[in-house]
């Protein structure tokens, strides 16, 4: 493989930590914040998948209205109480605090110093993300780091998410770097796995020691945490 001239990262649990309101999660409903994230997270990624695989993407909606849907799923299964009640409840307060603060994810710590540590090996840096292009806009100027990177790439154009190929090539095309010269970042194993048959060069960040897809592909490097991919690069 050609050394990579291009670092593109996934941003929902790549670069922002999804799992950061569980805290207020748990503020909202006591006992359950840890389970709520999941649950939300893993929701919001099925309504990307359903909506990518029904009539090619034509039922399309941004992922911000995604994340909203997810939560109000999230919310009704773990409190039934606001099926019929979402009003009278209160719910609809508590899903607009837990929307802002999803706006406004945390980075992981390691974040700033790999993005600066790109910008001084001279490579293009940018995120590939299913994010609509206000959403990724807000994480990006709330975790102070326009300046780190060079392209913040929104699937929004091809209507489609990760996995579409489609959404993949988005990359290439706004960097000028083939995939092979390009390595994909991710800390979700199936996008990892679709970028790889892409022909991305791939780095996983396994950050909960989970098992990788067991379809008989791996990625190019397993790491967990960002700073594997400086590690990467200067092996390279």
């Amino acid at each position: 493989m050609k050394k990579p001239r291009a670092v593109l990262f996934d941003a929902y649990g790549t670069l922002f930590d999804v799992y950061s309101i569980a805290l207020l999660a748990e503020q909202q409903f006591p006992g359950q914040g840890q389970r709520m994230a999941t649950l939300w997270r893993d929701k919001q990624i099925e309504y990307t998948r359903l909506i990518t695989t029904s009539n090619h993407g034509a039922h399309y909606r941004p992922f911000w209205e995604l994340t909203q849907a997810a939560l109000r799923y999230t919310i009704k299964a773990i409190e039934p109480r606001a099926r019929t009640e979402w009003d009278a409840g209160g719910f609809e307060d508590k899903h607009r605090a837990l929307m802002g603060q999803y706006r406004h994810l945390s980075g992981f710590p390691e974040t700033r110093a790999v993005l600066t540590g790109l910008r001084e090996r001279g490579l293009k840096t940018g995120i590939l993300s299913n994010g609509d292009p206000e959403m990724l806009g807000i994480s990006v100027r709330s975790a102070g780091l326009e300046a780190l990177l060079d392209h913040v790439i929104s699937v929004e154009p091809v209507r489609l998410f990760k996995t579409a190929p489609e959404a993949y090539a988005l990359g290439p095309a706004a960097t000028g770097v083939p995939a092979s010269e390009t390595l994909f970042v991710s800390s979700n194993s199936w996008d990892a796995l679709a970028a790889t048959w892409f022909g991305y060069q791939t780095l996983w960040v396994n950050r909960q020691n989970a098992p990788f897809e067991e379809l008989g592909v791996l990625p190019h490097r397993i790491g967990h945490s960002l700073r594997d991919v400086l590690a990467y690069l200067d092996a390279a």
